[in-house]
């Protein structure tokens, strides 16, 4: 990665929700999108759903931009054009374009990544663009003004990041209807109705056509993966282990359906995407080693079911480290159901918990604090079992670079 944009994003790798020093960025600097955009918010399976769409148009011939997130190891990750990273010597060139501007309105290192992506995107002009949302919805910072929304997607709603977004499921999932556009449809996942009414009231202010996920249907893990079905198709196959998946595949198909009269795809190219589409830490297999970036309860629970359901019939150790704002009182105690030992560790983040912040279970389970000393001494001490890595994608990351 460019030294100088990786030395920015260490040094401004804080958390704001205030939009204020960004908006006066955007409205200042003019930063604009003209492309037609598909935003994607949600507390499960956005990124998953973003990567199936952008495989998924870019199987069909069209120009896709996408940016999801996270990255694992360099920024350039996020931010892609038909499936390749952004080249170094051009995010140097905007970084270098930008870098003053972002240190006068003092950008986060995550409203300096989105308008790197954004500046890269108005210069190519991609076909569509598949954007992933940060945390929340209106005020987040890729909800640009005048973002040019074609279809907003909410994937999922639980209790999380309460201290931004709200304190009920309802709270929350308003804030996330933030990104629902004046009469542009809105798809939203499988939610239950202290979620869904709240953003159905925020679509009829809207006058945005609300459309819900359908069920898929006939699940069954073979070699190749998981096959399904997901109306009009039949024997669709994502590959891999993760139940879930299924889940967010039918939300990224249903969203080529209700746009299909702009943007027609065939069905092989839904298929064909659909097989090539794997984003890392998603029950991510290495032998017997696990990488699963589930990080708040209802992430939790399916990450229980794809294990369940994966038939692999090994006693699973856990190696778990979270961010402070995560619902660990009720994570832990549901992994520990069918967990041989959960280790707690920590890794370098600005929100990840450490050992004080651990203090009340520390009766409960192990703590280590070197994270790469207590995967190497579980690989050692287990070999056969399985050992799974979860409670954050950032620190599903930083092992599974380790490991690698």
């Amino acid at each position: 990665m460019v030294k100088e944009v990786e030395q920015y994003i260490l040094d401004n790798d804080k958390g704001r929700y205030s939009r204020d020093e960004f908006d006066a960025y955007c409205k200042k600097e003019k930063l604009v999108l003209s492309s037609p955009v598909i935003h994607i918010t949600g507390s499960n399976g956005k990124g998953s759903t973003a990567s199936f769409l952008a495989h998924i148009y870019a199987r069909a011939g069209y120009k896709v931009g996408s940016f999801i997130k996270p990255a694992f190891y360099e920024v350039n990750e996020c931010i892609r054009i038909n499936g390749k990273t952004i080249p170094d010597e051009i995010l140097a060139e905007l970084f270098h374009k930008e870098e003053k501007a972002f240190r006068k309105y003092g950008l986060s290192a995550f409203e300096a990544t989105v308008a790197l992506a954004y500046r890269y995107f108005e210069e190519e002009k991609p076909d569509i663009l598949i954007i992933e949302c940060g945390m929340g919805g209106e005020t987040d910072a890729t909800n640009i003004l005048n973002l040019p929304t074609v279809l907003s997607i909410i994937t999922s709603v639980s209790l999380e990041h309460t201290a931004y977004l709200g304190t009920t499921v309802s709270q929350i999932a308003y804030s996330k209807a933030g990104i629902i556009k004046e009469e542009k449809p809105i798809l939203v996942g499988k939610l239950e109705e202290a979620a869904l009414e709240p953003i159905r009231d925020y679509a009829k202010d809207m006058d945005a056509p609300l459309y819900e996920v359908e069920d898929f249907h006939y699940p069954d893990k073979k070699e190749d993966g998981y096959h399904f079905e997901y109306r009009p198709y039949k024997d669709l196959v994502v590959p891999g282990l993760a139940y879930y998946q299924m889940t967010n595949a039918s939300l990224a198909i249903e969203a080529t359906k209700i746009l299909s009269s702009k943007y027609p795809v065939s069905e092989q190219a839904i298929r064909e995407a659909l097989m090539e589409s794997q984003l890392p830490g998603r029950f991510e297999r290495h032998g017997n080693i696990i990488f699963d970036g589930a990080h708040n309860p209802e992430a939790s629970s399916a990450l229980i079911r794809a294990l369940s359901r994966a038939g692999l019939n090994k006693p699973i150790h856990i190696l778990f480290a979270a961010m402070r704002d995560k619902n660990i009182a009720v994570m832990l105690p549901m992994l520990n159901r069918d967990a041989e030992s959960i280790t707690l560790t920590t890794f370098p983040h600005y929100r990840a918990r450490n050992e004080e912040d651990y203090f009340l279970y520390i009766g409960d389970y192990e703590y280590k604090e070197d994270a790469k000393a207590a995967l190497d001494e579980l690989i050692q001490t287990y070999p056969e079992d399985l050992i799974l890595v979860t409670g954050s994608l950032a620190f599903v990351g930083f092992l599974r670079r380790f490991y690698q």
